[in-house]
């Protein structure tokens, strides 16, 4: 029976209650599908920050290391520990050095989720660049707490790092429907976004059975609210990507809705995944975290570890659950509730 390892980090908030339902749901589908899936936990959050004075020990890469992939359920705390101490200790330095630098969000409604926009017709994969960009960290402050303070944020963009992830979303939407919306704001970011555009169409000459258009940020988003039909693959920068993703969230329902995956592609290094909504401790000791997210990234993850028919199952179960009216209202039904019901979906 083959034994997947897989390294669990609930972090913070409701991190936790939703990784627990995540693994419930995956383990029993690993069950039925005739697999193994072994978890091994690490309390890395907020909490152990305020302990030991980082997110993660000295060796916490090494760690991750051996493991074939990474469930992550929240990380944040900004009462307890700023949000960029908790980012940049745990989630970047994670996915810079596996080089996960495809961060894949996909964006529909789910049977049964209203959502606010009056097309519901949409099915949109936006892929994130994940490991460069304005996420970089190359900058720095200076005369700081003085009336002369400056500080500089340089966002860095490499041929490499542009090419691999346009070419993997190159390669995405042949997959798909062969549809490719690039985004950039090359008419005010005249270097690296117009960099960003002369990488796109000298790729769109490889695959020319992939309909491609360069779009500004603003418009793109604009396009994601009148006509999300439209689109297709969204290919974005890190800032850009982490902003349309959040917007994409927003009208498949909300965050609960919202899965992603850190890939490293050339599978070199374990790949990691985790819900879009982060740890939101206004509500972390109420039992209401909608499980979903962190259930669809648990598929995702099945997907990429090879195991489809199992991922496909996990699936079917969120959208039949969903479809009966659980989980499908923000805030309506309790975490467990919508587990059992996830739960109880598998396999019918």
């Amino acid at each position: 029976m083959k034994t997947y390892k897989i390294a669990l980090l609930p972090g913070d908030g409701i991190g936790r209650d939703v990784t627990d339902a995540a693994w419930a749901v995956l383990e029993k589908a690993s069950s039925a599908a005739g697999f193994t899936l072994s978890g091994t936990s690490y309390p890395w959050s907020c909490d152990y920050y305020l302990q030991h004075g980082s997110m993660m020990p000295a060796d916490g890469i090494d760690i991750l290391k051996s493991f074939d992939a990474i469930l992550l359920g929240a990380v944040g705390w900004p009462a307890k520990v700023p949000d960029s101490v908790s980012l940049h200790g745990l989630l970047l330095p994670i996915r810079k050095a596996f080089v996960q630098y495809a961060n894949i969000r996909p964006h529909r409604l789910l049977p049964g989720v209203q959502g606010p926009l009056k097309a519901d017709g949409f099915d949109i994969l936006c892929i994130r660049e994940n490991t460069e960009g304005e996420y970089s960290g190359a900058g720095g402050r200076v005369h700081q707490g003085t009336d002369d303070e400056v500080a500089v944020e340089t966002s860095i963009f490499t041929r490499k790092g542009v090419e691999r992830i346009l070419r993997f979303g190159f390669e995405q939407a042949r997959a798909r429907r062969g549809k490719l919306a690039s985004v950039t704001k090359s008419n005010a970011q005249k270097y690296t976004m117009v960099f960003w555009d002369e990488i796109t169409q000298a790729l769109a000459v490889e695959f020319p059975d992939v309909e491609v258009t360069s779009y500004h940020i603003d418009a793109m988003a604009a396009r994601m609210v009148m006509v999300p039909q439209s689109l297709d693959v969204v290919v974005a920068s890190n800032l850009f990507g982490d902003i349309l993703t959040d917007l994409g969230a927003a009208i498949q329902g909300g965050l609960g809705f919202a899965a992603s995956a850190n890939i490293n592609p050339d599978r070199t290094a374990p790949s990691m995944f985790e819900p879009v909504h982060g740890s939101a401790p206004d509500i972390a000791h109420l039992g209401i975290a909608n499980p979903i997210a962190a259930i669809w990234s648990g598929a995702m993850m099945l997907d990429h570890l090879g195991e489809k028919a199992a991922a496909r199952d996990v699936m079917a179960a969120i959208e039949a659950t969903t479809a009966r009216g659980i989980g499908a209202i923000p805030g309506k039904d309790k975490t467990d509730t919508i587990t059992t019901a996830v739960l109880s979906a598998l396999g019918q």
